[in-house]
């Protein structure tokens, strides 16, 4: 799971417990300026991951790390489908950023209102 937060002008993801091993960071900083928006979509673990460098796949269990797919780098850290977001960034080593969230509709309004100041 992540813990997502806004500090000054950057989101801020933080990846918790053991996701940190599986999905090979601990943090991921991002300015605000490069946050396209965010979405709580749970049937995004259906969709094709591409390649896995490096990361962790076990289909039903956890998708962490980085995978390659159709040209685009995405950072992945979901284990319950429900409960995750879609963060699409611009200019940024990662294009999108797929991860569990606590409280998926509240982390979406904290990025939305962040990044609409």
């Amino acid at each position: 799971m992540a813990r997502i937060t806004v500090e000054n002008t950057t989101l801020v993801v933080t990846v918790e417990g053991l996701d940190k091993l599986w999905a090979l960071k601990s943090r991921l900083e991002i300015p605000l300026v490069n946050v396209r928006g965010a979405t709580h979509d749970p049937g995004i673990i259906r969709e094709r991951k591409g390649v896995r460098a490096p990361g962790t796949h076990l289909p039903g269990v956890i998708t962490a790390g980085t995978w390659h797919h159709e040209g685009e780098r995405i950072f992945w850290d979901v284990r319950i489908p429900a409960k995750a977001i879609v963060i699409e960034l611009a200019d940024e080593r990662y294009t999108r950023l797929v991860v569990e969230v606590d409280d998926p509709r509240a982390v979406v309004t904290l990025i939305e209102q962040a990044t609409t100041r």
